[in-house]
């Protein structure tokens, strides 16, 4: 029991007040995600709305997350991280509330638009927060830290908000928007404001190509993002497609739902940081992604080739969290390691926008496939887009590594 103390210990230790300040907004801000998870079935069932339109409303929450996180990484640079976060939690609190009066189809189109606009320039912002907060020797970790907040929020969002379901969807829509509030309100009397680094040149031994001043002439770079977009566009299933067909075909209740989609987080809160401690510097960041994302495309087979019960949930949540244990963070690493203070926002910015394009075409696609195919294809397609980006990832790898600017390892071993 003492060994296994001292690891947590060591796994958690080192971290500025600051960076557990801004993990503890994440947290507050997270445990009030009840909205999202249970869109695709609010829509749906209270509104009736089809699944197409669903899936289009879904769609334009991706687009508007998109814009947010380009228009956030820019602000960060002209304004500062701090004010962005800061607005982007205050206005998304008010938007959620008013979302919940939304009835018809155009009318909750345009406000979830506006609402993903206003919440996603967040996602880029607190990048450019943990960064400033963090030192190089631990700022894995850092990153790693806001996950954990974020996870076990998610692990109480859904919980909370399966129950709340049960008596009223609308509850969802102020309770998630209270929660922001309340984050922006902790943030502003208990975490300063800091200061804006000057921009410098990268440091020695930074992986970002020799002379590649911005993101979009590291050739590396972008191939990378282009797999991340492809993987999660079958990865970010969970919060769409996932719920939708637990209700619907294996004919479970809300509560249970969110009992499950919660385990994720919560095993994600509790492990991820001591397994990313035990792990990193083991191998390249690339080649825990490929396990990672093979894993996941398993999670959704899983689907098929179990019967539809809720022991089959609880296979596919495990799978599915592994994967993500083993990719997400590695993920986070690799785009960090190659960016450096004087372009770190460019390489946050697209890294955010690629999960956000992959937000639009995860419910797009996922809702038409289902509509017009059923789940049973549809999870097929899911798990071959995450298990052939396995391929691509690993390709990746046998490209960078025999470049001499990389140094995603040796970046890991100055970690504690």
């Amino acid at each position: 029991m003492s060994s296994l103390f001292d690891l947590y210990r060591k796994a958690y230790a080192g971290l500025s007040t600051s960076t557990w300040l801004l993990a503890v907004v994440l947290l507050i801000n997270r445990s009030g995600a009840m909205v999202v998870p249970f869109l695709t079935v609010y829509l749906t069932q209270q509104l009736r709305f089809s699944v197409e339109q669903a899936g289009i409303v879904m769609a334009c929450f991706g687009a508007g997350a998109i814009f947010g996180a380009f228009m956030g990484g820019r602000l960060s640079d002209r304004i500062g991280f701090y004010q962005v976060q800061f607005w982007s939690l205050f206005l998304q609190g008010l938007i959620f509330m008013v979302l919940g009066q939304m009835r018809t189809f155009p009318q909750f189109c345009i406000c979830i638009f506006i609402l993903s606009c206003v919440g996603d320039a967040f996602r880029p912002a607190n990048a450019a927060a943990t960064a400033h907060y963090s030192s190089v020797a631990n700022r894995t970790r850092s990153y790693s830290l806001n996950r954990l907040a974020s996870n076990l929020g998610w692990s109480i969002g859904p919980a909370l908000g399966g129950l709340l379901a049960g008596y009223s969807y609308h509850a969802l829509f102020w309770v998630d928007g209270l929660t922001c509030i309340c984050a922006v309100l902790i943030m502003r009397i208990f975490l300063p404001p800091g200061k804006i680094k000057p921009k410098e040149k990268a440091a020695p031994g930074c992986e970002t190509e020799p002379g590649t001043e911005s993101v979009y002439r590291d050739t590396g770079y972008l191939i990378f993002i282009f797999l991340v977009t492809v993987f999660t566009t079958g990865f970010l299933q969970l919060s769409t497609m996932v719920s939708l067909y637990l209700k619907s075909v294996v004919l479970l209740d809300e509560s249970h739902i969110g009992m499950i989609l919660g385990l994720n987080g919560l095993i994600v809160a509790f492990v991820e940081m001591v397994f990313v401690y035990k792990l990193e510097g083991r191998m390249h960041s690339l080649l825990f992604i490929t396990r990672g994302v093979l894993i996941s495309g398993l999670a959704y087979l899983c689907f098929n080739l179990l019967p539809p019960i809720a022991a089959t949930g609880l296979v596919f949540i495990l799978l599915f969290t592994l994967g993500e244990m083993l990719c997400i963070p590695f993920m986070n690493s690799f785009f960090v390691h190659r960016s450096g203070e004087h372009n770190r926002g460019q390489y946050a910015s697209l890294y955010t926008i690629a999960f956000a394009i992959s937000n639009v075409l995860a419910p797009t696609l996922g809702a038409y496939m289902v509509g017009h195919y059923g789940f049973s294809i549809w999870w097929y397609c899911a798990a071959g887009l995450c298990i052939s980006t396995g391929a691509g990832f690993y390709f990746l790898y046998k490209k960078v590594a025999e470049l001499p600017f990389n140094s995603v390892q040796s970046h890991s071993h100055n970690h504690p």
